[in-house]
């Protein structure tokens, strides 16, 4: 029977004295926040709330925040303040808040000076197979977080992650968002997250973006957000590093991504549900191993 182990090389980051570490089958690591950066306030409240509850509850967290969002679909669509000040909010917030942060690139330029704020460096779907992009982010020598293109199968990511290894960074997380599935519409195969942690890296899985109505509206992507949770839960059966999600106090006001984000409010029976789960997770395989 195929149940997650620990990896025989797990990733690992030391912020402020504070260890995290994935591929451990005893913790998952909890990547959550805003979309992006509507404003400093926005994200002090809901940074807050999750420390919050996630220092209640033990689950190591993330802020995940974006300061630009380049892959929106009408040109209309709220982009973020702008490099420059959203990157000297997000460095001031975390500083606030006492967290890492974790947020996405787009170009190649921007690179050095995100690695200065984030801790950790995502590499957008979309641009998955940007080599360029890869490498660059690659060479800071950062934890990278890799989404899987929607268009990508799960074995398709071992040639991706090869280009980081191949110049020096194998601190490599895989994240599953969703797959294309005709017009409108994303599927997440949870056998696909089995494969792709057999690459022998650790694997996310993003509970927000896997529910998007990609282009649905039109102007902009719609979402499924009551299907947040059924996606967690059954991520975690399956034995996930980590949980990637984004949360809003008030999504139908959300200037980016609103359709997908988890409410705030519901964060804390989300997270206790997603524990009890792992827990059961590890019990099994204990009983397994027998």
């Amino acid at each position: 029977m195929t149940t997650f182990q620990n990896l025989k090389n797990p990733v690992t980051m030391d912020f402020q004295g504070k260890k995290f570490t994935w591929g451990l089958r005893d913790q998952f690591i909890l990547f959550a926040g805003p979309d992006i950066i509507e404003d400093e306030g926005l994200v002090i409240e809901t940074g807050t709330e999750i420390k919050r509850v996630t220092q209640d509850l033990g689950i190591p967290w993330i802020l995940k925040c974006s300061f630009d969002k380049a892959n929106r679909q009408s040109s209309k669509s709220f982009r973020g303040p702008g490099v420059d000040s959203a990157l000297k909010s997000l460095e001031k917030i975390k500083g606030l808040l006492n967290a890492p942060l974790v947020t996405d690139v787009h170009e190649t330029n921007q690179v050095d000076t995100v690695a200065k704020v984030a801790d950790v460096i995502q590499i957008p779907a979309f641009l998955s197979r940007q080599t360029d992009l890869l490498v660059a982010a690659a060479q800071t020598g950062k934890v990278l977080h890799i989404k899987k293109g929607q268009f990508l199968a799960p074995w398709d990511m071992k040639a991706i992650a090869n280009k980081a290894v191949q110049v020096g960074n194998n601190k490599l997380l895989l994240c599953e968002r969703g797959t294309t599935f005709g017009y409108n519409r994303l599927i997440n195969d949870m056998t696909g997250l089995v494969e792709m942690r057999e690459l022998g890296f650790p694997v996310i899985m993003d509970v927000t973006h896997s529910t998007q109505l990609p282009g649905a509206t039109g102007e902009s992507s719609g979402g499924r957000s009551h299907m947040v949770a059924p996606l967690a839960r059954a991520a975690m059966a399956v034995g996930v590093d980590g949980i990637f999600l984004e949360t809003h106090p008030r999504p139908e006001e959300a200037l980016c991504d609103g359709p997908t984000s988890l409410p705030l409010k519901d964060l804390r029976t989300f997270l206790k549900h997603v524990q009890l789960i792992q827990k059961t997770h590890l019990d099994i395989d204990q009983d397994i191993k027998k």
